[in-house]
């Protein structure tokens, strides 16, 4: 009897070696593989010299941050591109192909955009969260069998993944590239991760009915109103404050505070109240209001808007606020917190009055 021969993946191969090897079946394809874990090490790279060139106002920043963008274009047409390329090389490219070009682009946007968030996050507060939703994202794009057969072998998971990574990437592009406030680029980036949310709830939904048509945009809709409504715990991108201070005096012509302070006493605070002092780094330029929330034992006692004195993007824009009357009973725990004029937090300080 003849024998019959049947070519076999090496046994040597793991399921992952397998997948990359039948994705282009070239040498191509093989040295993506080997080298595609530098990946995300050039992306946070890529990022943090674009955070440090940002911070030094150089237009060099809006360069780099334009080479990320440049990806979600080829993703968003993926399709148109993969006719043009058929028809260029005679053969369609598969679609274990277009998994691994979106599998470097989401790696290359979240690991870019990841030192942004770390640099701006206010860690004492529900910013953590988002920012740690941030880098759960970005490692699991990094792990093969997670991101290959978990998210990206689900569509709509794929989908929402893909929002998200958009949300993110348009929260620091639009400060950078086209100088928009913090809080138009989260308007900006809730409508496009609803709209990107769109094919996610499809699946899920199945809409074939107009009922379903209605929930499926109530859904889109109610996605990006969370995303907007909850912009206080979202780290503006290119915002942070730089130095907070509580203080009972400002230097004002030098624009200095006096010795910050956690604890202090209520008959010292009887003559001439409190100061609290922020300097604010905002390379791209203070472009809205900023004021100081004071809260006395969890209740909102003041908004006070800020008035810039001094400084400027390259040594943070300066400003305080005093607060002459605490209340009958100022005593118990207090806390400023810095945020813009859309709601979103810069930064935070507790003190405490004995």
């Amino acid at each position: 009897m003849a024998s019959e021969t049947v070519a076999n993946d090496a046994p040597d191969e793991s399921p992952v070696e397998r997948y990359f090897s039948r994705l282009l079946n070239s040498r191509a394809g093989r040295v993506a593989f080997r080298y595609r874990r530098l990946l995300p090490v050039a992306s946070f790279a890529m990022g943090a010299a674009s955070f440090f060139l940002v911070e030094r106002q150089a237009a060099l920043a809006q360069w780099v941050t334009a080479l990320m963008l440049l990806g979600w274009l080829a993703l968003l047409f993926e399709g148109l591109l993969c006719r043009l390329l058929a028809r260029y090389f005679g053969e369609r490219i598969p679609q274990a192909a277009v998994r691994f070009a979106a599998q470097c682009l989401h790696q290359e946007t979240l690991f870019f955009v990841l030192p942004f968030f770390l640099a701006t996050t206010t860690w004492l507060s529900g910013q953590a969260l988002f920012t740690g939703l941030l880098i759960v994202a970005a490692a699991a794009s990094t792990v093969d069998p997670i991101y290959l057969h978990g998210i990206a072998g689900r569509r709509w998971l794929f989908l929402g993944f893909h929002g998200f990574t958009l949300f993110v990437a348009l929260l620091t592009a639009g400060p950078i590239m086209l100088s928009l406030t913090t809080g138009e680029s989260v308007a900006i980036a809730s409508v496009a991760m609803g709209v990107c949310a769109l094919p996610s709830f499809n699946d899920a939904v199945q809409a074939r009915q107009w009922w379903r048509w209605l929930l499926l945009a109530a859904l889109s809709v109610a996605l990006g109103g969370i995303a907007w409504f909850g912009r206080f715990w979202i780290p503006p991108a290119t915002l942070r404050a730089t130095d907070m201070a509580i203080t009972l005096q400002v230097n004002i012509d030098s624009r200095k505070p006096g010795d910050d302070r956690s604890t202090f006493t209520a008959d010292e605070l009887a003559s001439d109240g409190l100061y609290a002092f922020t300097s604010i780094a905002a390379p791209r330029g203070l472009q809205q209001q900023v004021l100081h929330v004071w809260s006395h034992d969890g209740k909102v006692v003041d908004r006070i808007p800020l008035e810039i004195t001094g400084g400027g993007p390259e040594n943070g824009y300066r400003a305080w606020s005093h607060k002459l009357a605490l209340g009958d009973d100022p005593t118990g725990r207090w806390r400023v917190t810095v945020i813009t004029d859309d709601g979103q937090l810069i930064g935070a300080r507790r003190f405490t009055v004995e």
